[in-house]
């Protein structure tokens, strides 16, 4: 491949290593900050100039106590960038052939297996947020872009994300369930992610929405105990959801909710998963 990426979002824990696997294949990176985005699309424009494909992965961290003012900066940092990106294109000769945007699985509720077309709604914060993120991302499709969006399960990864914050509790056999466990937990490897972003450049059919999820989603019982039994150590306690209330407020729903979401999408394509077990996966995050 010989593509220029101009890539938002590009120092956090995916974009990181989004960018060493871009980086590998030979491709032309340009990651845009907060100041990029401050000059309006005109500037913005100027930026991402001759680039093949815009990837934007942009959004203030969710896993924190959510004050109507932080539920706002959640919101802005995710629609206002999508916007001023879309804005940007508009204005571009020649456009970029591609626009893989970001969303979660925040956007189906917890009953039930979901897939890209078969699904129910969560009627919350984040299932809205996620809609309205989407909408913003599927304008560049009516200017003549090639949109994608990748609705993003937990990333499991070595460095950073949800195993990150969790392996310290659990080294000193602190670990546990949230509530009786039976939420269901998507996750999809870094490695899979990274794979699926490439696969998704190269294959220009690829477009719409797809869920960027390993193929058998597990429960937070499943990931308590994949990394027990990695770690070699106990997971007996029970963390009561009261607790991560009083921590997070609403903010706590992005912990005690879950959603089992299937990848119906890039399996029907021919993508094939390295990691499809979450005991593998958490085997090779933390070897």
């Amino acid at each position: 491949m010989t593509y220029k990426i101009a890539m938002s979002g590009a120092s956090g824990f995916v974009g990181s290593y989004l960018r060493k696997a871009f980086d590998e294949e030979g491709l032309d990176i340009v990651p845009l900050g907060r100041d990029d985005f401050s000059t309006g699309p005109e500037g913005l424009a100027k930026k991402i100039e001759n680039a093949d494909v815009v990837v934007n992965l942009a959004g203030a961290p969710v896993i924190r106590r959510w004050t109507k003012e932080y539920k706002k900066t959640i919101y802005d940092s995710r629609i206002d960038v999508t916007k001023m990106l879309v804005e940007a294109f508009s204005v571009m000769k020649p456009k970029p052939k591609l626009l893989i945007s970001t969303s979660a699985v925040g956007y189906y509720g917890s009953e039930g297996i979901n897939t890209e077309d078969k699904y129910m709604k969560a009627d919350d914060f984040l299932g809205h947020l996620a809609r309205d993120w989407e909408e913003e991302a599927l304008r560049a499709g009516a200017i003549g872009i090639r949109t994608l969006i990748f609705r993003f399960g937990v990333v499991l990864g070595r460095d950073g994300g949800a195993l990150k914050q969790m392996m310290t509790t659990f080294k000193f056999g602190l670990g546990g369930t949230i509530g009786d466990g039976s939420q269901g937990f998507s996750w999809i490897h870094i490695k899979d992610l990274s794979r699926a972003y490439i696969y998704a450049i190269e294959n220009s059919a690829c477009k719409g929405i797809y869920n960027l999820t390993a193929p058998n989603p597990s429960t937070n019982s499943g990931l308590t105990a994949a990394l027990s039994k990695a770690l070699k150590k106990p997971s007996y306690l029970v963390i009561p959801t009261s607790v991560l209330k009083l921590k997070y407020g609403e903010g706590a729903d992005a912990l005690i909710n879950g959603q089992s979401v299937i990848p119906k999408r890039l399996l029907e394509s021919g993508f094939e998963f390295l990691f499809t077990e979450i005991d593998e996966a958490v085997r090779d995050c933390i070897s």
